[in-house]
């Protein structure tokens, strides 16, 4: 008897073991933080600061505390104006791609983004009002990782924002620098933006601090991505993200159209902010952070072997190429649950061709005609 007793209670003790193992493993001590945050947030209890969902030295959810505002979806007038700190940001974000992700996923878990990607803070009177403007072509599995995260990150700015795809058509060269000129010209036409961010679809921001509004001077913003080890690869480097305001944009003659295929446009738009006497601003290297979603180069965006020559010539180049030579065909604009998809037809190095006609990115939505009532802007949510 004495023997089995022993045996017992050695199982016993082991069995608490696994346990206690369990509860301080990273998996286990997040569920009962959130238990224990689940029982301080019913009624009558003390609200914990937004910033005490975050385990200390780990990232959270980006949805986090977000249902919150669910409830708030009834806007009103006179609302007061949004803090100038949002207390929904809480830094550094965790980022993983969930292999079965669908749009559909994605909009059930933003049912306070309107048609054509726009949103509001329910509660209160954002403070700016960001445009994303985003190049595309056959990247739907990329776009809808970015919008999975992207909403959710732009909500917990409380930020009035609204996302364009620009899809080229066709399947000539891409051309990344000429359909973010577009992206500014289609997105200033339907709203007075304060600030506008050029942003590659295969990027995911880290850390929502990385605040997207504009600087007084241009903005680069993926300052540290994965891919170069979480380091800026040299000074004037000014690729993935970037923002800058309406005056800004006009005033270095926004982008270069003249640059076909890969490499090149983003280091003749650093060169094009030193040229219009402005310099480059950048937040902290621990809130720059992007994760890049890895894939091949791209078909029809090969790399581009005149880049050096090109940017060999950018200060006799810059005030006679950009948005004072932009030339496109709009082929279609369409308003969608979770961003507003331009389609165009930019033509190739030769000059513009004949309209073309190609499926926008979720080719089950409707197209609209291009005319006043289809330019028209989307009611504010």
């Amino acid at each position: 008897m004495a023997l089995q007793s022993k045996w017992r209670y050695g199982f016993m003790f082991l069995g608490i073991q696994l346990v206690v193992m369990a509860l301080l493993s990273r998996e286990g001590y997040h569920r009962r933080v959130t238990y224990f945050i689940r029982i301080f947030r019913r009624p009558g209890a003390t609200s914990l600061p937004h910033h005490n969902l975050t385990v200390e030295g780990n990232a959270m959810d980006v949805y986090s505390n977000l249902s919150n505002l669910f409830l708030k979806y009834n806007r009103r007038d006179n609302l007061p104006l949004c803090p100038k700190t949002s207390p929904f940001v809480g830094g550094p974000i965790h980022v993983s791609f969930p292999s079965r992700l669908t749009l559909a996923n994605v909009e059930g878990k933003n049912p306070l983004v309107m048609h054509g990607g726009r949103y509001r803070p329910p509660d209160c009177e954002a403070r700016h009002k960001t445009a994303i403007i985003i190049p595309h072509r056959n990247r739907e599995h990329h776009l809808k990782y970015l919008l999975y995260f992207l909403h959710p990150f732009l909500q917990r700015q409380q930020l009035n924002y609204g996302i364009y795809i620009i899809h080229q058509a066709g399947n000539y060269t891409f051309n990344r620098a000429k359909l973010m000129n577009i992206g500014f010209r289609e997105a200033m036409r339907e709203e007075d933006w304060d600030c506008l961010f050029f942003h590659d679809v295969d990027l995911i921001p880290e850390d929502d601090r990385n605040t997207y509004i504009c600087d007084a001077n241009p903005k680069h913003a993926a300052i540290a991505m994965d891919k170069f080890g979480y380091k800026l690869p040299y000074n004037m480097y000014f690729g993935g993200v970037s923002a800058l305001s309406p005056l800004q944009y006009l005033k270095m003659n926004g982008f270069p159209n003249n640059y076909w295929g890969w490499g090149g446009e983003d280091d003749d738009i650093g060169i094009r902010v030193s040229l219009a006497g402005m310099h480059i601003s950048r937040p902290p290297l621990k809130h720059g952070r992007y994760k890049m979603i890895k894939h091949n180069l791209d078909q029809g965006n090969d790399v581009n072997p005149k880049r050096f020559n090109m940017l060999a010539k950018t200060r006799q180049t810059w005030k006679l190429d950009g948005m004072n030579s932009l030339e496109y065909e709009l082929v279609s604009r369409q308003y969608l649950p979770l961003y507003a998809n331009i389609t165009v037809n930019i033509g190739t190095e030769k000059g513009l061709k004949t309209l073309i006609k190609a499926p926008p990115p979720q080719a089950a939505a409707k197209d609209e005609p291009i005319d006043k009532e289809a330019a028209k802007v989307p009611p504010k949510p």
